[in-house]
C-alpha cells in the first residue's frame, strides 16, 4: 500500500469518527426535560408558578420538555413518596442531576440557574 492509500484510509476513519462526535453533540442537545410541580389547589403562589414555569419550558424547552402538574389536595399520597413537605415545589427529574427547587418561582432568571436550563 503506498503512502496515498495510507492517507486515504486515514481520511475516512476520521471522517466517520467527526460523525458519530457530531450525532453524540446532537443527541444532547434535544435532550428532553421532565418537571413534576406540586402545587396547593388555587392558591396565589401555586398559580404564578404554573404559569412561570410553562413560561419558562415553551421560551427556552419548547417541544423538549415534560411537565407534570400535581395538586397535593387531589393527590396526597404522593407527597409523601417524593417527600414534599412545602408548595410549590419543582422536581427536575431529567437530565440528571435530579434538582428542586422550592417556594417562590416568579424570578425566572434565578428558576433557569437553579434548573440548569
Amino acid at each position: 500500500m503506498n503512502d496515498f492509500d495510507k492517507n486515504n484510509d486515514k481520511s475516512s476513519e476520521l471522517i466517520e469518527n467527526s460523525q458519530s462526535s457530531l450525532d453524540s453533540f446532537a443527541n444532547l442537545e434535544v435532550q428532553t426535560y421532565v418537571f413534576r410541580l406540586y402545587v396547593a389547589q388555587n392558591s396565589f403562589k401555586s398559580i404564578q408558578a404554573v404559569k412561570n414555569i410553562k413560561s419558562i419550558c415553551e421560551e427556552h424547552l419548547k417541544g423538549r420538555y415534560e411537565l407534570e402538574i400535581i395538586d397535593i389536595y387531589e393527590n396526597p399520597e404522593r407527597l409523601e413518596q417524593e417527600q414534599i413537605f412545602a408548595v410549590p415545589t419543582l422536581i427536575k427529574e431529567l437530565p440528571p442531576p435530579l434538582q428542586r427547587l422550592i417556594g417562590d418561582m416568579t424570578d425566572k432568571e434565578k428558576v433557569k440557574i437553579c434548573l440548569s436550563i
